[in-house]
């Protein structure tokens, strides 16, 4: 701060000047300015205590309360006006609105940093139509007036805006404190930032405003306040604090800091990162000289982009009290940057050094006496410059040809000297560092934001050091530039970038959860459900897997799903193929004892012809379960259920047969029954293509409304897609099985009947219990099949086929088979009438 006082107090001297009568463009204007224009009528507003006074008051002799107090004071109003209205008067009298010292016209005025010494100043200043260059955040103007006049070295403050949200999103910081001004211009921060944090998922754990000092009778309160503002803030679990502020908020800021020691406040504060802009800087009053600043290690500020001046370091530290005949600041300063006092202060210097002039600026510590280029010098150089740049494109443009000459002295006519702003606004140069210098059409200054890692040291210096920059020309999603690389984080933070969040991140696997009655960035983290992952941090909702695809046990990424069937090398396939040919074995061997054995008592004594029927449905029905395995085809699929069906309502029509020709044939030895004459092959046959001529309608219905046929299941089971035939109708599929237990309904009935029938070799008894095995299967089939998935549902049916088909076989065969191969003595006529006896 002290550094861009100088600076400007070093510009000055050229102010007054003499046109010289030049005919080409200036390269450089400032030179020629100051050696030509040693009298005359232009003059660059500005004695260096009256823009100091707009920038940083200095005071002394006071207690540290008082200073800050009177700090404030020299922000006020009333003394930016009366500083304003000094440079429209008389030089060295103040008389307002009088001048008559035509040698010190003010063309124009450079101000800042502060918004609101901006906007009084323009108060003042636009009357007379003088321009005004602001180096500091531009304030809202009331009056067109006002801004007409108004040039801000300032860029768009959306570009600082935008900066601040991409750097939070940057480091990944959602959870943070604000805290700002307590006037207008923290009143509209607050008003405009808060959506665009919210709209970008930023959310705050508080929101504060810095009071504004009071009088002296407040203080009590004051400070009250404070304490509970600093237990607030640094209590907060928001490890990062977005500051916004002008030039004197370090000031506050500071104080702030240190009043854990000041108040004895029993906190232990967390580790903060703060985030400041540009329009704060570096300030301290005397009493916050031996301050620590090791509070601020590590923050992070933006700042109007700016380049270090060659010389410009050597040029500060060869300032000396030699130069206050021309600086009429460099008196004041010195007392306060040495802690000294001259002879003839009106102070009592016995409890302070004597200032002897010898003193050397280059020994004072940088949180004294910064020599590097700051921003705000920076944009102090361009103005003067602008300025300097403007008054020559106006004097050399065809407009001032109509300059007059006037006793050998090129003079401007009074009338054209407030053109200077339409100048100012169309200005574009090359300053001495090679860097552009130009307006936007709002009259700011196109420029980008540099972004300032503060480093400390023990010794009360500390460094600004370059880590990023907001690039003006870039779209605003890709405006921000950084070096994470370069930047030095706290210690507390295990020089390690610092987390700022709401709570722990969500990991992949796990989706976001609003919490109720919490900021918006505030969640539980919930497992993805069944078929969804995430795979990033702190995602709102898990994506679901493509079809083809499923999650791991992670939920983190999704795995090629596998496909599924009954196949021939699965060993649940092969064991099932495995007993369907084992059984159709045993079938054709029953069929071939039975056919060697044709004439035997038992074999005549139970319909050969049925039993042929009967042995021949079962070892098709053993075969047909092979048609469920293996990869369903067009073909499998559409004739698979409608064999297995028609198979076995022959078969069990043939049991249905047995059982009543059983029954009928006892009832025909009743004398007198009529019944001897129903009683013959041709019944048999009559109930097998009846009742199977039923089953064969209802699949040809089936096969001509909705056929079965090859389908791909990918979402019954989360890892496999299964291959499968898509039955086309379930009704009808139901149908088909609802006709057969029908048939083994009437069967087991007729059958349980006719048990104690006085037979020779009673079927009927075999036949109730095959029944019954076979209808408990297909009872048991129904909510087994629909329980299982993939290639176990046609497993169940495979087993269900085999398990009914091999009940039939041995509870009717197994008997017959006995007699015939192990006793065939019991297989002779008289037996069986003996038997029957």
């Amino acid at each position: 701060m002290v550094a861009f006082a100088m600076l400007i107090s070093a510009l000055l001297p050229l102010a007054v000047c003499k046109i010289p009568p030049v005919t080409c463009p200036i390269r450089d204007p400032l030179p020629i300015l100051h050696k030509y224009y040693k009298s005359g009528d232009l003059i660059i507003a500005g004695v260096i205590s009256q823009i100091y006074m707009f920038t940083n008051p200095i005071t002394f002799d006071k207690r540290p309360s008082e200073e800050l107090f009177d700090d404030h004071v020299h922000f006020a109003a009333s003394w930016t006006y009366l500083a304003s209205m000094e440079l429209l008067s008389t030089r060295g009298r103040f008389i307002p609105n009088y001048k008559c010292d035509v040698r010190h016209n003010p063309l124009a005025v450079i101000t800042g940093a502060n918004s609101d010494i901006c906007l009084y100043v323009a108060a003042i200043l636009c009357i007379y139509k003088i321009p005004q260059l602001s180096y500091g955040s531009a304030p809202v103007m009331d009056s067109k007036t006002q801004s007409a006049f108004f040039h801000r070295m300032f860029p768009n403050k959306l570009y600082q805006y935008m900066g601040i949200v991409h750097l939070l999103l940057y480091f990944r910081w959602t959870w943070i404190g604000v805290i700002s001004l307590d006037d207008e211009t923290g009143e509209r921060f607050v008003q405009e930032m808060i959506p665009i944090f919210s709209q970008n998922g930023i959310c705050f754990d508080f929101i504060e405003t810095i009071p504004a000092p009071p009088f002296s009778s407040g203080i009590a309160a004051m400070v009250s306040e404070g304490i509970e503002m600093f237990k607030t803030v640094m209590g907060s679990t928001a490890s990062v604090l977005v500051l916004h502020g002008e030039i004197q908020t370090m000031i506050i800021l500071r104080i702030f800091l240190q009043l854990p020691e000041l108040e004895d406040i029993p906190i232990k504060a967390k580790g903060k990162i703060w985030i400041m802009t540009a329009q704060m800087d570096f300030t301290s009053l005397p009493f916050q000289r031996n301050w620590d600043i090791n509070a601020i290690h590590g923050a992070i500020s933006f700042a109007i982009h700016s380049v270090e001046l060659s010389g410009f370091q050597i040029f500060l530290q060869k300032r000396s009290l030699a130069s206050e005949n021309e600086d009429g600041f460099i008196r004041p300063f010195w007392q306060q940057a040495f802690n000294c006092f001259f002879s003839n202060s009106v102070v009592d210097p016995k409890d302070g050094n004597i200032c002897t002039g010898k003193e050397k600026l280059e020994s004072l510590p940088g949180s004294v006496f910064e020599t590097i280029t700051t921003a705000h010098s920076y944009s102090i150089y361009n103005s003067v410059y602008a300025v300097a740049h403007a008054l020559q494109d106006m004097l050399f443009s065809k407009f001032q040809k109509k300059a007059i000459v006037r006793r050998g002295k090129l003079e401007l006519q009074n009338q054209q000297l407030w053109q200077l702003h339409h100048v100012l606004g169309s200005i574009s140069f090359n300053n001495t560092v090679r860097e552009q210098v130009s307006f936007d059409q709002n009259g700011e200054l196109v420029a980008g934001f540099d972004i300032i890692n503060w480093v400390t040291f023990p010794n009360q210096s500390f460094l600004r050091v370059k880590v990023g920059k907001t690039d003006p020309k870039a779209p605003l999603d890709k405006m921000l530039l950084i070096s994470e690389d370069t930047i030095l984080w706290p210690a507390m933070f295990n020089q390690d970038r610092p987390l700022s969040v709401c709570n722990d991140n969500c990991h992949s696997g796990y989706s976001r959860q609003k919490k109720e009655g919490k900021p918006f960035c505030c969640y539980d983290c919930l497992p993805c459900p069944e078929g969804k992952i995430s795979n990033k941090e702190d995602m709102n909702d898990c994506l679901q897997c493509p079809e083809d695809q499923y999650p791991n046990n992670d939920k983190d990424f999704c795995l090629p799903k596998q496909i599924s069937f009954l196949s021939y090398e699965d060993p649940l396939g092969i064991t099932l193929a495995t007993f369907a040919l084992f059984f159709a074995f045993l079938t054709s061997l029953v069929l071939g004892i039975f056919i060697r054995h044709r004439d035997t008592p038992i074999v005549k004594a139970n319909n050969r012809d049925l039993t042929y029927i009967l042995l021949i449905s079962l070892l098709l029905s053993f075969l047909s379960a092979l048609l469920f395995i293996g990869q369903p085809g067009d073909t499998t699929c559409l004739f698979r259920q409608t064999t297995f069906g028609i198979i076995f309502s022959v078969a069990v029509s043939c049991v249905l047969a047995k059982t009543v020709i059983v029954v009928l044939a006892f009832m025909a030895t009743k004398p007198g029954s009529r019944i001897r004459t129903w009683v013959g092959k041709w019944l048999a046959y009559a109930i097998i293509i009846t009742c199977s001529l039923i089953q064969v309608s209802i699949c040809t219905l089936w096969l001509a409304i909705s056929p079965p046929s090859p389908d791909v299941d990918m979402h019954s089971i989360n890892e496999k897609i299964v291959l499968q035939c898509n039955e086309g109708s379930v009704i009808m599929f139901y149908c088909v099985l609802g006709y057969l237990f029908f048939q083994a309904i009437i069967s087991f009935t007729v059958a349980f009947l006719a048990r104690k029938l006085p037979d020779s070799f009673n079927e009927a008894k075999f036949i109730t219990f095959s029944m019954l095995v076979f209808c408990c299967v297909w009872l048991s089939f129904v909510p087994t099949y629909l329980s299982t998935k993939g290639k176990y549902m046609v497993a169940v049916e495979v087993f269900s086929i085999l398990t009914s088909s091999a009940g039939l076989l041995s509870c009717i065969f197994s008997p017959k088979c006995y007699i015939i191969v192990l006793m065939p003595e019991l297989n002779n006529k008289g037996q069986l009438i003996r038997r029957e006896t």
